[in-house]
């Protein structure tokens, strides 16, 4: 689903992209009313996601805050991952995470979802120029940083 796909890559968690998906939903739903049907529905409900994605964020972030001052750490160390498979997947993951938002939302809605450049700059809020700009720059930094595990592994 889209707007999952959105949702992760804002949050970078698989259930607190479920919630906002969800809380997403239940805006979109609550605010059918103001929906122009002159207007695609697909990027209304979009941005919707990507707005409740990121309140999600920032709620996080003073969460985080919070428990770092008390002192507290949480986590533990990943697992291992032998595959090649697993690596560059992962490997993925690191790269399209440190790509800036704007671009990492416009990569994964182009190539993972299919949107046209006009309906992600509905999203997102920008003209269609700068989309076709943060696809291109996305693709190349992800180029960039997983062009040493090609030759890792040839």
């Amino acid at each position: 689903m889209a707007a999952r796909r959105v949702a992760r890559a804002i949050l970078r968690d698989d259930d607190d992209a479920d919630d906002a998906v969800q809380d997403g939903v239940l805006a979109a739903w609550r605010a059918i009313d103001r929906y122009d049907p002159a207007r695609p529905f697909r990027p209304w409900l979009m941005r919707i996601v990507l707005n409740a994605a990121l309140d999600a964020r920032r709620r996080r972030r003073v969460r985080q805050s919070e428990v770092l001052h008390e002192g507290y750490e949480s986590g533990g160390p990943l697992p291992d991952r032998t595959t090649d498979q697993s690596l560059f997947r992962e490997r993925f993951r690191q790269a399209l995470n440190g790509l800036p938002e704007r671009q990492r939302v416009a990569v994964v809605l182009f190539d993972a979802e299919g949107y046209a450049h006009a309906e992600i700059a509905e999203v997102l809020g920008v003209p269609e120029g700068t989309v076709r700009s943060y696809v291109f720059h996305g693709r190349r930094a992800l180029r960039e940083a997983l062009g040493d595990f090609k030759e890792e592994k040839a």
